[in-house]
Order: C-alpha cells, then sequence, then structure tokens
C-alpha cells in the first residue's frame, strides 16, 4: 500500500519539513558526486554502526545523527521524503517548528539506539531518515486518527490513517522479530522503525499530560487572556 497524499491541508506553510527534505536530498546529491569506493568510505564514517556505538566508542556518537542524513540509492531517499512530506507537514503545524524539528531528531536517536540493541555486533553501517519519519507517523496518528490518506494498493482507495499506519506499525514489528536471527544481514533495520514510532509516542504522552495545578490565593482572579492562552498550548505538541 503506497501513499500518495493525505486529505488534511496545513494551515501554514512546513518551513521545517522543507527544509529537512532539503537537507537529505542534498546530501545525497553530494554522495552522488564520490566514486564508489569514496562513497563507501563515507557511509562506513557517518553511517551508524551498531557495535562501535555498543562499545561506547566516543568518536562514533556523533553518527547516531550523521546518519540521519545519509540515504542508500534513490528509491531509499524517495521513499523517505515522500512519507516526510505526506506526514511531516501536518505535524509541524500542530507542533510549531522548532519543537518539531527537536522531536524529528529525538526520533532518530532512538531509532539509531534501538537498532543498536536489537543487533549490537554488527558493524554494517544503518543509514536513513526513516526513523525519524516513524516518530512523526506516531505524531500524525495521535493528531489527526481520522485523516483520509489516498494510497495506491492495485486501486487507488482513502483510508483512514489509523488503519494505514496501525497496520504498517504492526507489519515493522511482524518483520522485525519475525527475523531476529537473520538481522545480522544485508536488509531494513525494521526496529530502528520501531523505536523512532514508540519514541514518538512516549514523547507526546509525556507532553500532553496535565500539569499539577498552581496553588490558588483565595480572591485571586484568572484573566480571560491567560484562559485562552492555557487552552491554545494544551493543544500543542
Amino acid at each position: 500500500m503506497i501513499p500518495l497524499h493525505d486529505q488534511n491541508p496545513a494551515s501554514r506553510v512546513p518551513v521545517v519539513t522543507y527544509l529537512l527534505i532539503a537537507v537529505n536530498v542534498v546530501v545525497f546529491g553530494f554522495q552522488s558526486t564520490l566514486d564508489s569506493v569514496e562513497g563507501v568510505q563515507l557511509i562506513r564514517q557517518w553511517g551508524l554502526v551498531p557495535y562501535y556505538i555498543s562499545e561506547l566508542r566516543l568518536d562514533s556518537v556523533s553518527t547516531l545523527f550523521t546518519s540521519m542524513f545519509l540515504h542508500d540509492g534513490w528509491v531509499h531517499l524517495v521513499s523517505n521524503m515522500w512519507f516526510l512530506h505526506i506526514f511531516g507537514d501536518n505535524v509541524e503545524d500542530v507542533c510549531g517548528r522548532w519543537r518539531f524539528l527537536v522531536f524529528y531528531l529525538m526520533c532518530g536517536l532512538a531509532a539509531g539506539l534501538a537498532h543498536t540493541l536489537s543487533d549490537s555486533q554488527s558493524q554494517l553501517p544503518m543509514v536513513g531518515a526513516s526513523g525519524c519519519i516513524a516518530g512523526v507517523m506516531a505524531a500524525y496518528l495521535v493528531f489527526f486518527p481520522n485523516s483520509k490518506i489516498v494510497a495506491f494498493a492495485l486501486l487507488l482507495v482513502r483510508v483512514p490513517a489509523v488503519f494505514f499506519i496501525v497496520f504498517w506499525f504492526v507489519l515493522q514489528v511482524l518483520l522485525g522479530f519475525g527475523s531476529l536471527q537473520q538481522f545480522s544481514g544485508e536488509g531494513v533495520a525494521v526496529f530502528a522503525h520501531i523505536g523512532g514510532f514508540l519514541m514518538g509516542l512516549y514523547l507526546l504522552i509525556q507532553v500532553r499530560q496535565p500539569a499539577a495545578p498552581r496553588p490558588r490565593v483565595v480572591g485571586e482572579g484568572v484573566p480571560r487572556a491567560s484562559r485562552l492562552n492555557s487552552e491554545r498550548l494544551g493543544e500543542r505538541c
């Protein structure tokens, strides 16, 4: 089932989403200028290698972030950026630009750690933004569960976002736990998807928990503007 677009227009230009797409495209454009040996060296140097992270090598900490902006081919890049384009604009609309960027990076960080835990002895580098985007999809599921996703599955269908995203996540879980014995081989880092998605849900649960009420002084009033601002903040990520 390939998503084509959602029927949920954003209220403002998703600047951060577009910038993230642009950065990923520019980085891949640079990768494309390298010959095969240089390209492999780049991915080995800046991709996330689970064995190095599990050994707590300080020179590999940065790869938890740099690996988010590297891709292994045009199909990998286009598929990731397409999902980010579909789901990122609405989540950025709700969260605000800076908070969306922090949210995106934290989901990517969790994705890298989840992949490391699932295969800590692997020396194959992991690259790609799909862990970050999995977290964005989790946020979309929370904020817009009933939004319609137009997808291609032998024919065009319109399905609720809750169906599409839950189906996608269950598929990741089945693929992940069904391939644990062979995970050190080539393929998709499915546990990175799972880790990014769960981090996205966790962050939303944390920020949406109501704050403890402040003790009020007898006779203290609450201006109407303050009440309205509190209500708005309660609706944001």
